[in-house]
């Protein structure tokens, strides 16, 4: 099978460029999922029904979530009825699930959607649920696993992949909308710290400067708002799987004026 990762899609920019250049990528590179995080979707904050049927109807089939999940309160209807994930490490009494398993070209595909600890929201053991949650597909049959692990600390993430490095596919954070440059195929799991944000490249993180700048030189807090105006970029994985091994895997930089940079995963022998 042949999966696409988006993060951190931030706002009407970051929609644009999934409208723009999704659908033409999909049957370019013959792509037979689309995973995306749509924390930062809806000005971005949270999902709202509106912006759920949007990124759907370019061609997104799993959203996964992160600290920013809840902002909009009608996602809470939207787990029912969409293929939308949050965090699995969130406590067992919060609605909705982290980890669900889809039929792609063939094969049995989980998706697992976990969130790390440092500057994050208080919730259960990130290594431990996903410890279990691994075991648990496994024992399930599913040899095929993606998981967008959610997180501010690099350290976090490059834990993630020495704990289950050789037992699932794929790792890729999300979170920092800095994307890194790692992205590498080690014991058949394919693992990049970051994969950045899909919207505004020309500011703070996809948000206007202004407030961001303001924080900085006087410690005084504001609402980030989303530019009217900026340059955009969307950031997407591609990843070759199959039986649980990532066979090869590349990332794709595409701007808004067209331009494309591709950068192959190198595999460690």
């Amino acid at each position: 099978m042949r999966i696409a990762f988006i993060g951190d899609i931030v706002g009407s920019p970051g929609r644009d460029m999934l409208k723009s250049y999704l659908p033409k990528l999909k049957k370019e590179h013959g792509i037979d999922f689309v995973i995306a995080n749509y924390e930062n979707v809806s000005h971005g904050f949270g999902l709202t029904a509106k912006n759920a049927n949007e990124v759907v109807s370019y061609g997104v089939d799993c959203m996964s979530g992160g600290n920013h999940s809840w902002d909009k309160k009608e996602v809470e209807a939207l787990f029912a009825t969409h293929e939308i994930l949050r965090p699995h490490n969130y406590p067992e009494e919060v609605s909705g699930t982290g980890c669900k398993i889809y039929d792609v070209a063939g094969e049995r595909l989980g998706v697992l959607n976990l969130m790390g600890h440092f500057a994050m929201p208080y919730t259960d053991n990130a290594f431990r649920c996903a410890k279990e949650s691994v075991e648990a597909l496994h024992a399930d049959g599913v040899k095929n696993i993606f998981i967008d692990f959610h997180a501010e600390a690099t350290s976090e993430k490059r834990a993630m992949m020495m704990l289950l490095m050789g037992r699932v596919s794929a790792i890729i954070g999300t979170h920092t909308h800095v994307g890194t440059d790692d992205f590498q195929i080690v014991n058949s799991t394919a693992y990049l710290t970051d994969i950045g944000l899909t919207g505004c490249r020309d500011n703070v993180i996809g948000m206007d400067e202004k407030v961001p700048l303001k924080q900085f030189l006087t410690g005084m807090r504001g609402h980030f708002d989303i530019p009217k105006k900026c340059k955009k970029i969307m950031q997407i994985a591609i990843l070759d799987i199959s039986k649980g091994r990532c066979e090869s895997a590349f990332k794709l930089k595409i701007f808004d004026d067209d331009t494309i940079i591709k950068t192959d995963a190198w595999i460690e022998s």
